[in-house]
């Protein structure tokens, strides 16, 4: 019976730190999510558990696992797949990976913020496809930045990141919390509050940062849409279930707004079908912290959580402090 069970295969170095952890048993199978049932069975009688996002921890998964489950450290910022107050009810110890992929990931925004106003994938698709064409002052006309409003929708670490590269674009940003920044956080970005209505109408580019809830799932559906400009740009690389992608499509294709990029999906891996056919939209496969770099720290990050739980020290990114004994 394996000490610790890790359900994705990291990349080296972090694997490489495993080491020491008594018997560690890595989920090798295809591309994909482990089976849940396979998930079910091969939690039994665990100490710690390395997880990924696409891994559901809850109550069930507690049962399976038994009694000596003393941490999930979760490979992700996000912990929107764990059930944080069950853990806790069990003593069982939750940790994520913070800061250090913020900002690859306001990169990542930014990437796709450039590839939305300036039509950069729908380009390479009509080159690629050889289509006959001359320079032509109407062709693929897209929009500026300089001077434009950039709205963050969640400005914490990952969004005030975004909001930073703002800066030197020359963009004016506003953003939506649910309540203000501190004025020596929000000044240094020139950003200023808007209620979520306000920025709807006032961005030109609307960038999502903020955590899946039970309030912010399809914080971005029809009537968002409806109050966005015709030329704004919406771009998601939060959690999928933010934005309701059936309207987002069919608000793309009644131009009520003028493209969209997209890191995250409602039910990923799956897209929905009828955004593939559109030129207007941008999407990549959760690329936000791909870099080499960082899913290195993430990855080393996430074992020294792991490491911290199994030998009964405070793991450095503890999320529910009231589980730990000492």
């Amino acid at each position: 019976m394996p000490d610790v069970l890790v359900t994705r295969r990291m990349v080296d170095a972090a694997m490489a730190a495993l080491d020491g952890l008594g018997t560690v048993e890595v989920y090798t199978g295809p591309p994909t999510a482990m089976p849940r049932a396979e998930l079910l069975t091969r939690v039994a009688g665990v100490r710690g558990l390395l997880t990924v996002l696409t891994e559901r921890i809850d109550a069930e998964l507690l049962d399976a696992a038994g009694p000596d489950l003393r941490i999930v450290a979760n490979h992700a910022v996000g912990v929107d797949n764990i059930d944080i107050p069950e853990c806790t009810r069990r003593g069982v110890l939750v940790t994520n990976t913070p800061d250090v992929l913020t900002e690859a990931t306001a990169d990542l925004a930014w990437a796709l913020i450039l590839a939305c106003v300036r039509r950069v994938a729908e380009g390479d698709r009509f080159l690629r496809a050889k289509t006959p064409w001359i320079w032509d002052p109407r062709m693929m006309l897209g929009h500026d930045l300089h001077g434009r409003v950039l709205g963050i929708v969640g400005c914490g670490r990952i969004g005030q990141a975004t909001a930073r590269r703002a800066l030197g674009f020359g963009m004016r940003v506003v953003y939506h919390n649910s309540r203000p920044l501190p004025p020596e956080v929000a000044e240094p970005l020139g950003a200023t509050w808007r209620s979520f209505d306000d920025l709807l109408a006032e961005s030109d580019v609307v960038s999502v940062h903020c955590p899946l809830t039970p309030d912010t799932r399809h914080l971005f559906g029809a009537e968002a849409f409806a109050r966005m400009k015709s030329s704004a740009v919406l771009v998601n690389t939060s959690r999928g279930p933010v934005v309701d992608e059936l309207a987002l499509a069919q608000a793309l294709r009644a131009g009520e707004i003028f493209a969209a990029g997209l890191d995250v999906f409602e039910r990923e891996p799956e897209v929905e079908a009828e955004l593939l056919d559109l030129d207007s939209v941008t999407l990549l496969p959760h690329l936000g912290s791909a870099t080499v770099g960082t899913r290195e720290a993430m990855g080393l990050l996430a074992v020294q959580n792991l490491a911290a739980g199994l030998a009964g020290s405070r793991p450095r990114n503890l999320l529910n402090p009231e589980a730990f004994t000492g």
